[in-house]
Parts: C-alpha cells; sequence; structure tokens
C-alpha cells in the first residue's frame, strides 16, 4: 500500500504521487530520462501501442497554435514485440515505484481485443501495471474518433479488451462528442476500472501563402493551455454523474494550480502531455508545487479529490448543461 500525503489510488491502480506522464508525449518511458529520473513520477503512459508497427501519418505532423499545439502522428509506433523486447527492459530498470500503463490501440474491435491478449501473455516481460485503451485518437483515418464516438463500437471495444486481461483496464475519452458522460458510463458497464479524460479535441490550421492546411493530413488534434477548460468541465460532469468512477485527468495541464483544478473537479490523478515538449522539467514541477500546496494547507491528494463537488452549491448534484446565449 503507497503512503503519505501524496499518494492516491485510481480504481485498483495504487499511485507514490497523482503526476503520470500522458501517452504520445513521453515516448515509451525512456524519452525525458536526460532531464528528470522516471522514479519520481507516480506513472507514465506509453506511446500508443499497435500490434503490429505503425508509420504515421504523412508530414507535416505538427504545428504551434496560439494556446498549444496540434498534432497529426497518426500513431507511428514499434509495435507491442519491439515495445516488449526493445523498450520494457530498460524503461523497467529505471522506473523503481512509477506505474507503467500501456496505452493500446486498433483499426477495429477484434484488433482491441486480440492485443489485450498479447498484453496479459506478455503482461510479466513487459512489467505492465494497467492498460489505457485508446478509442479517441482523432488523427487517424480508420478506427480512431470513429469508435470513441459510436456506442456501439465502443462498447465493443471495452468488453473485448475486458475479456483478455485482469489488468487495470482505464479507457481513454473523445471530446469530440456531443456528451462525454454516455461514454463513460458504457465504459463503467463493461468492466473498466476507469476513465482517461479528455483526448485532444479537432482543429486545423491553414497556411495563408499556399491556402492548404498545414498539417499532411488536413486536421489534426488540438492540445495544451486550449483545452484546459473543457477537460475539466467533462471531469466535473463524470464525477458528478458516476461518483464512484475512477478519473485520470488530461488536457492543457502547464502548472500546479490546473492539475489541482482537475482534482479538486473529481480526478484522483492527472497525466502532464503537451507541456512537456515546452517545458521538460513540468511534471517534476507540478509534482513539487502539489507537493508544496498539500504540506501549507495540510491536506492530502486522496482528500483534495472531487474538493468542488462537496463545496459547490447542490453538491453531489450533477452539472446543469451550458446555456448558450447570443
Amino acid at each position: 500500500m503507497v503512503a503519505g500525503p501524496l499518494a492516491t489510488t485510481v480504481g485498483p491502480l495504487a499511485l507514490q504521487n497523482p503526476v503520470l506522464a500522458a501517452s504520445g508525449t513521453f515516448g515509451y518511458g525512456d524519452a525525458f530520462g536526460s532531464f528528470f529520473p522516471l522514479d519520481i513520477l507516480g506513472g507514465f503512459v506509453t506511446k500508443t501501442l499497435f500490434a503490429a508497427p505503425r508509420d504515421g501519418n504523412p508530414a507535416p505532423r505538427i504545428v504551434e497554435t496560439s494556446a498549444g499545439m496540434l498534432n497529426s502522428i497518426g500513431l507511428a509506433n514499434v509495435g507491442w514485440g519491439a515495445f516488449v523486447r526493445d523498450k520494457a527492459p530498460a524503461v523497467n530498470a529505471a522506473r523503481g515505484s512509477a506505474r507503467l500503463i500501456v496505452n493500446i490501440a486498433g483499426n477495429a474491435p477484434e484488433e482491441y481485443q486480440a492485443l489485450a491478449a498479447a498484453v496479459e501473455a506478455d503482461r510479466a516481460a513487459a512489467g505492465c501495471d494497467a492498460i489505457e485503451v485508446n478509442v479517441s485518437c482523432p488523427n487517424v483515418r480508420e478506427g480512431g474518433t470513429h469508435i470513441g464516438c459510436d456506442l456501439t463500437a465502443f462498447r465493443a471495444v471495452v468488453r473485448g479488451v475486458r475479456a483478455e486481461t485482469t489488468l487495470p483496464v482505464f479507457v481513454k475519452l473523445s471530446p469530440n462528442v456531443a456528451d462525454v458522460v454516455p461514454f463513460a458510463a458504457c465504459a463503467a458497464d463493461e468492466g473498466a476500472d476507469g476513465v482517461s479524460l479528455i483526448n485532444t479535441l479537432y482543429g486545423m490550421r491553414i497556411d495563408t501563402r499556399t491556402g492548404r492546411p498545414v498539417l499532411g493530413t488536413g486536421s489534426g488534434g488540438l492540445s495544451g493551455p486550449a483545452i484546459l477548460p473543457v477537460g475539466i468541465h467533462w471531469v466535473y460532469r463524470v464525477r458528478a454523474a458516476l461518483p464512484d468512477l475512477p478519473i485520470l485527468a488530461i488536457g492543457g495541464i502547464v502548472t500546479w494550480r490546473d492539475a489541482l483544478e482537475y482534482l479538486m473537479a473529481g480526478a484522483q490523478a492527472i497525466q502532464v502531455g503537451t507541456a512537456a515538449f515546452v517545458n521538460p522539467h513540468a511534471a517534476p514541477e507540478i509534482l513539487a508545487g502539489l507537493a508544496r500546496y498539500c504540506a501549507t494547507r495540510g491536506t492530502t491528494i486522496a482528500a483534495l479529490s472531487g474538493a468542488a463537488h462537496r463545496s459547490a452549491p447542490g453538491a453531489g448534484q450533477p452539472a446543469e448543461p451550458p446555456v448558450w446565449t447570443g
């Protein structure tokens, strides 16, 4: 059992602290070793892995925006077998008590299920502590957001993955839907141990010199500070509607205050992503800030989780949908 003011649990997953590195921004756990020791984190999520290697999308793949960035990487990855053989040994030797969560994807429900079975078979060699299921990437032509926005396909994926593994399963949800809550409820119904939210939003930039989209695929996924309020909104809504469902929060976290907002909105832990491209030390700095806050206030991460629901008028009731005026 992990103890201390920074310790937290996300479903069955015990973490030494609530700061994790997000999928797609931390490589396979080996990308930031020259900046800080891996073992200080609560955990990290690997780059999305398919059963077979994947080249990804044509360049350009990344473009900066005024409050973040767009990416169209297309889930390029080495494939599950190469991860287990070439990446996992070194990462496991360096991670200490930091949890290793493998992010998996496929182009159809049966591919997810087959890969989950492979992860289960190789779990000792890979050293993984949990699975994050990516059904919500907006920059791949096959699968991707289509699965994450279709409840029937979504249900089939979660059910298939759950059937093949006893590892904790977290489903990464798409914000590119009218309401995230039914997808979170579906994940819970199909046996997921929690949800990760949110993934990136659709976005595009145009090159005014050429009149063409900047990214090689046209659109991509928007991440960074621009999406922070969206992520906090959905974490709050999911926690209000499903108070017992564990939440890993992602989206626009740059400072410890951003992380604190997500915790108060209802998350048990957070993931740092795009901020690391601007500041490689973002994750340890956020962790240090949360530690100072807890020490100063005499509180714990566990006590902070969901605080906004307990202090708000009508605490414990689902947040009302926004009323748009114009």
